[in-house]
């Protein structure tokens, strides 16, 4: 799906994995999270908007740490 470098960040709490990928509906970053088997592919409008975010805005993210459903 890519020949792109995987870059790999982790601390104590969290390890995720990213590498663009190139899709029929063009580029997009795949964030995995090995650990918990969960991936998500964002395109630049979501990238962009990421990036508008405060971290405050983020923050009801870690209400569920466990992934969706826990």
């Amino acid at each position: 799906m890519t020949d792109e470098p995987m870059i790999s960040v982790a601390n104590e709490f969290a390890h995720v994995e990213v590498t663009k990928v190139h899709t029929r509906n063009g580029e997009r970053l795949a964030i995995r999270a090995p650990r918990r088997g969960f991936e998500i592919l964002l395109d630049a409008v979501l990238l962009e908007a990421l990036a508008w975010s405060r971290t405050t805005d983020l923050t009801d993210l870690l209400r569920t740490p466990n992934g969706p459903g826990t």
